[in-house]
């Protein structure tokens, strides 16, 4: 247990290395945000003609067609989503395994590396689209449920399902990168190089979440603080003042954990396929503060 979080403390210094060496890489996913954002104003568009939202919102039963095509469209809705977002990770993962390989990656070498995939990218979209289709529909019958029991067990049972999933497709953007398989292989590859990081994939990405959370945590707490000041200033002008701020540090936040999570997933492959992290150790964590 010793070694497995020692292993995960060097993958997370290696991760904060590349990305310190390399802070273009937060441009994939402020891409990525920038993109779903597009893509949620542009479904909610035939989510209101349809007349869905409205009946909704009233509290009655949608008709049949109604609901067909509220099927339909939050399936091409996942299933977009999850081509930017995989389409940014790949971008991500690929322009930091040039970084871990000894190169000097740029934003255009990570867009050559996803789009080059772009296919697969797709399959593997409309997989995990499907997926989570069906465990979110698993989790909403679970809660929707009268039984007390039948919906704590159902909702148990999905976020099992969701945390197994996750955790067997961690590597899978990785493998689409380097190994240049296809999405039902990668997410073979994936789970078997799960058998020998499920400790490191783990303990990195839960104390990452917890870390992120917690400077979420107190931004929130300073800048709402900082907000309610102004706003005895400087009146409404204050708190505008500080609810612009509150957006811009929790999503330049947000955008560091991002960038971070996906550098991560790269390490760990580097870390299932080499077996070693001694080639972080000596050539990003101690180059980590030079200046570039």
């Amino acid at each position: 247990m010793f070694k497995t979080f020692s292993r995960s403390w060097q993958l997370f210094k290696a991760s904060l290395a590349v990305l310190r060496q390399d802070k273009e890489l937060m441009i994939f996913p402020l891409i990525s945000a920038a993109g779903l954002i597009v893509v949620t104003i542009l479904f909610l568009i035939p989510l209101g003609a349809s007349g869905l939202l409205t009946t909704i919102s009233s509290g009655a039963e949608p008709t049949t067609a109604q609901t067909i095509l509220g099927l339909v469209i939050t399936f091409l809705f996942y299933w977009i989503t999850y081509i930017v977002i995989i389409f940014s990770q790949t971008a991500l993962v690929g322009a930091t395994m040039i970084r871990l390989n000894g190169g000097d990656p740029t934003v255009r070498d990570g867009f050559k590396i996803a789009s080059e995939r772009l296919g697969k990218i797709v399959g593997y979209a409309s997989i995990a689209a499907t997926v989570g289709m069906i465990l979110n529909a698993i989790q909403n019958s679970a809660r929707s449920s009268d039984n007390l029991v039948v919906s704590i067990v159902g909702q148990l049972f999905a976020g099992a399902l969701n945390m197994a999933w996750n955790l067997i497709t961690f590597l899978v953007v990785p493998v689409l990168v380097v190994e240049n398989v296809g999405p039902i292989e990668a997410i073979k590859r994936s789970g078997a190089y799960l058998k020998k990081t499920w400790g490191e994939n783990l303990i990195g990405t839960g104390g990452m979440g917890l870390i992120s959370g917690l400077f979420m945590f107190l931004a929130f707490l300073v800048i709402g603080a900082l907000t309610m000041l102004l706003g005895n200033i400087m009146g409404g002008v204050g708190v505008i003042i500080g609810l612009v701020l509150m957006f811009g540090v929790l999503g330049t936040i947000g955008l560091f954990f991002s960038a971070l999570g996906g550098i991560f997933q790269a390490a760990l492959y580097k870390y299932a396929t080499e077996g070693t992290t001694e080639m972080f150790e000596r050539e990003l964590i101690a180059g980590a503060f030079v200046t570039k």
